[in-house]
């Protein structure tokens, strides 16, 4: 069964940028939508962003201006670009996918923890 992959976090200064990577061999030939969640121990989970097989794009008003979701089809990978990083950024990222059977039943990666300081 195929798992999504996260990567790309790190800890950076309020200000500073990062690029995170969401992979899965399966996200182009199924069509699938993918999208950006973050969440921290003392809040649930926030919708970050998504984008569409056909390359549409929504973000939470919280990261508009700020963060850019793209793909490569070629590589499978959903990149999510962030910049102007403030602490309240501060958190665990991972992805999900949805659409057809095969992008739902992606088993889930362990995210990606973004770290800012002020």
């Amino acid at each position: 069964q195929v798992r999504l992959m996260e990567s790309g976090g790190g800890s950076v200064q309020a200000g500073g940028s990062l690029r995170l990577s969401c992979t899965a061999p399966v996200f182009t030939s199924n069509g699938c939508y993918v999208t950006w969640y973050r969440q921290t121990v003392a809040k649930p989970r926030e919708w970050v962003s998504t984008i569409s097989p056909e390359g549409s794009t929504t973000y939470s008003q919280s990261v508009e201006g700020r963060f850019t979701i793209s793909k490569d089809k070629d590589t499978d990978t959903v990149y999510l670009q962030m910049n102007s990083l403030k602490a309240e950024d501060t958190a665990n990222y991972f992805c999900r996918s949805d659409g057809t059977p095969r992008c739902r039943n992606l088993l889930s990666g362990q995210g990606t923890q973004v770290t800012v300081s002020s």
